[in-house]
């Protein structure tokens, strides 16, 4: 199962995951990550970190998981039919923050590496991540912000990665049903293996490390706000969206519980609380109405 390519992303994934549960808890200040260790009888296993009831953060979850397989499953080969029957092994890193403040939004990010082999079929990898962000009561300096880091984090691997990878998360983090993006975007990439491993791992690692860069000013400057119970309402109502999209679209769930992944480690991305409201429309001209004008893919810088 293991080569170098897999242990320096391991490596790296672990590095990277350490990294990011210390800075959330300097940022919340009160409450600490909690690590469940699991293992799963296909193969593999991992860490999953968890932050309850914090001062800032209702939950945060940071997961880094080494899974391998005797058999890929669908969601891994609709677009690689010849893939059919392989073995693999994927290593990753999947945050999702959900904030207790409504005017901090809630983010998710992702890096991974994933390797799959048949018999009589030529091996293959690729590197996949991002990261979006998702707000309910928006502010236009931290959505330039957001995606100015976005921007400066590829801009040493060409001039066409930005507009590529933001306009790739605007098309996936869709609602078709909803008619609506998940929030106002950020970077999103998958089967990556063009210019070669150590491009492709530079670059993702960019992606992993830069994630704190884009998302922990726009915490600092909202998360004294006050509010009440109409914007913690509203906070609650949106985040059923979240839990639409990660049900019905997201490919990493679908891979994982495809795959006989961990249940409740896939499943840490859903907010811990949430309500669902028939028909709900909020009243024209409202700070909650204005959350659709951003709900549209646009050139934010």
């Amino acid at each position: 199962m293991s080569s170098e390519q897999v242990e320096r992303s391991e490596h790296f994934l672990r590095a990277l995951q350490d990294r990011i549960c210390k800075v959330v808890e300097q940022i919340d200040g009160q409450a600490q990550f909690v690590e469940d260790a699991w293992t799963r009888a296909a193969g593999g296993g991992g860490r999953t970190r968890v932050l309850r009831d914090g001062a800032v953060f209702e939950q945060a979850g940071v997961n880094f998981s080494l899974v391998h397989g005797d058999k890929l499953p669908h969601s891994a080969t609709a677009h690689r039919p010849e893939l059919v029957g392989g073995s693999f092994v994927a290593t990753g890193v999947s945050l999702v923050l959900h904030p207790r403040n409504p005017y901090v939004p809630t983010t998710h990010a992702n890096v991974r590496y994933f390797e799959a082999s048949k018999p009589g079929v030529e091996s293959v990898w690729w590197f996949g991540g991002g990261f979006d962000l998702t707000p309910f009561y928006p502010f236009d300096d931290d959505v330039r912000h957001w995606h100015t880091v976005a921007r400066e984090i590829c801009e040493p691997y060409g001039a066409d990665v930005y507009p590529h990878y933001k306009k790739w998360c605007d098309d996936y983090f869709y609602l078709k049903h909803r008619n609506e993006t998940r929030g106002v975007g950020g970077l999103f990439y998958d089967d990556l293996n063009e210019g070669g491993f150590e491009r492709c791992f530079a670059l993702t690692q960019a992606v992993g490390q830069g994630f704190l860069d884009a998302y922990q000013p726009i915490v600092e400057r909202r998360k004294n706000l006050p509010y009440g119970e109409r914007e913690r309402e509203f906070q609650l109502y949106r985040r059923g969206r979240y839990v639409e999209f990660n049900l019905v679209y997201d490919r990493g769930t679908l891979f994982g519980l495809q795959s006989g992944g961990r249940t409740e480690s896939i499943l840490m991305s859903l907010p811990p609380r949430v309500r669902f409201e028939y028909a709900y429309q909020p009243e024209a001209d409202s700070p909650e109405a204005r959350l659709a004008d951003y709900l549209k893919p646009r050139d934010w810088i």
